[in-house]
């Protein structure tokens, strides 16, 4: 099977209409299920498009095989600015061009985000629906989850399969106990009860079943792929909305090397992931007036937020050899997350995931090795104070987004690491995970300048980018709290770039959630 048989099979489509009512713009884990819920309604026409390909390669469909995405193909291999706060160094921002975006690149982890999360998202909205309560409850109706216990909080039955680890590596277990022993309380899930408290510990919850990864696409949209009210096109870049005055009226898009226009009858909806949806809203006219007059581009709307307020999960490994009898895996098995004791803090600072496979920056192999035979513990500030910028660096749709990460440029978001790792070291180092260690590989009993170094040279990304067209009601904000660009019509973003601040954990979930009340929010203002 060619790679364009296997695009067909798994819902590529060479057709473009002249018009639907609704074109997403976006297969990822918010478009995925935005175009899912507007297709339930056979008279509703709707038209999902992919830049990436085809998901039907082994990389994408067996779930061991995720790393060799990573740099790839079906990777955006974006990378930020060289930045002399970090020696001098870029950041890779690994982002899925393919259909299922993210979903079908990531390491499938499973977590919903903190109570505080949604309790913040509401708030600076004004938008209840956004509140902790109706979002637990949308969890509960959108999971079928196969661990035991805690029936107020987990799901089962629903669209979403989410499970324990499965075969979980045994130093995952042995994690949970070592986290314990430092007085942080353990969960039979870590997406329960655990997600209103401030200290947690469990086995993570994976989005794959039988080796096979459960992208969001594949759960939300293949099952409509023979609907005749849906279009999936993959191989189409989009450029730029088209409005009519101030109203969205389509798209223009490039679809294997052809220009073409699209219109909306309804609504377009941006899904394209916190880097392209902000360069798109850009080379339409919306954005900093400033910054689009620095490249020529006419001004459509100010919105000076628009590629402000970059996110990420920013991390460091802490990293140790196995005995030689031990395997490793490329499942991440447990989660942790804690607080710090850093004043003003509302849930947990800090968290981390085990994985029982090497993992380092550049940098920091060239000076300490890495052993194949190696774990890490992965841990981040859960709300870093640093924020980046996202900046076009030309008019044309093919000159390059330039990211300004300003990672650590917050001086407590450096404390936040060091007391971060310092934890990981009492874990990593405990007398419950001595059998799987030969040696601690690194940073070892660091201290000073030689510390902040090694940090610096550490520091990357868990690949969750956040927040560049953020959802509220102050001046910096673009979208309000049911997604619709400020001073524009028929016009939605609904991706991880509408978060006001970054979420507890990893981001896929919380997408869905993003997609799930889009579609809500589009079907009680059109009746559809």
């Amino acid at each position: 099977m060619t790679g364009d048989q296997a695009a067909h099979v798994s819902g590529g489509s060479d057709v473009l209409e002249p018009s639907y009512d609704v074109v997403v713009c976006g297969a990822g884990s918010s478009g995925s299920v935005i175009a899912r819920r507007l297709a339930e309604n056979p008279d509703v026409r709707v038209l999902l498009l992919e830049a990436g390909g085809t998901d039907e390669v082994p990389t994408v469909t067996e779930a061991a095989q995720w790393p060799m995405n990573l740099g790839g193909e079906r990777d955006w291999n974006f990378a930020s600015e060289p930045d002399p706060l970090l020696n001098g160094r870029s950041i890779p921002f690994s982002m899925g061009k393919v259909l299922g975006g993210g979903s079908s690149i990531n390491l499938m982890i499973w977590a919903r985000g903190h109570r505080s999360d949604w309790e913040h998202f509401a708030a600076e909205s004004g938008e209840s629906t956004w509140g902790y309560g109706p979002v637990l409850d949308l969890y509960r109706s959108l999971e079928d989850w196969q661990g035991v216990g805690e029936p107020s909080h987990r799901g089962s039955g629903g669209p979403i399969f989410v499970q324990p680890a499965p075969d979980v590596h045994p130093l995952a277990a042995a994690t949970v106990d070592a986290a314990r022993a430092v007085g942080i309380p353990t969960y039979q899930s870590p997406n329960g009860r655990m997600m209103e408290e401030n200290r947690g510990a469990a086995i993570t919850d994976l989005r794959w079943r039988d080796g096979k990864r459960l992208s969001v696409f594949r759960t939300y949209v293949t099952p409509y792929l023979d609907k005749p009210n849906l279009a999936v096109v993959p191989h189409a870049l989009v450029t730029r909305v088209m409005f009519e005055g101030d109203r969205a009226s389509g798209v223009e898009l490039i679809h294997r090397g052809t220009l073409h226009t699209v219109t909306a009858d309804v609504e377009v909806v941006l899904s394209l992931g916190a880097i392209h949806t902000p360069k798109v809203l850009m080379q339409s006219g919306v954005g900093d007036e400033g910054e689009l007059r620095r490249v020529g581009i006419a001004v459509r709307q100010h919105l000076p937020g628009v590629g402000r307020n970059f996110q990420d999960h920013l991390g460091f490994d802490c990293v140790w050899q196995f005995p030689q009898t031990v395997p490793g895996s490329t499942q991440v098995g447990s989660t942790l997350f804690w607080d710090s004791g850093a004043a003003g803090v509302d849930g947990p600072d800090l968290f981390a995931c085990l994985g029982p496979f090497p993992k380092s920056t550049p940098e920091n192999v060239a000076k300490f090795g890495l052993p194949d035979n190696s774990w890490c513990l992965f841990g981040s500030p859960t709300h870093p104070n640093s924020r980046g910028r996202l900046r076009l660096s030309g008019p044309d749709p093919s000159d390059p987004i330039r990211i300004e990460a300003n990672a650590l440029s917050h001086p407590d978001d450096l404390k936040a690491a060091i007391t971060c790792v310092e934890l990981l070291r009492e874990i990593g180092n405990s007398a419950e995970l001595r059998p799987f260690v030969e040696r601690e590989v690194m940073p070892g009993d660091l201290t000073g300048a030689e510390r902040e170094s090694y940090l610096r040279s550490a520091v990357t990304t868990y690949w969750h980018e956040s927040g560049t067209a953020k959802m509220g009601r102050d001046r910096m904000s673009v979208v309000d709290g049911q997604l619709k660009v400020h001073g524009l019509g028929n016009l939605r973003v609904a991706d991880a770039s509408i978060m006001p601040r970054i979420t507890t954990g990893n981001t896929m979930a919380p997408c869905v959630v993003i997609g799930e009340r889009a579609a809500q929010f589009i079907k009680s203002d059109h009746r559809c």
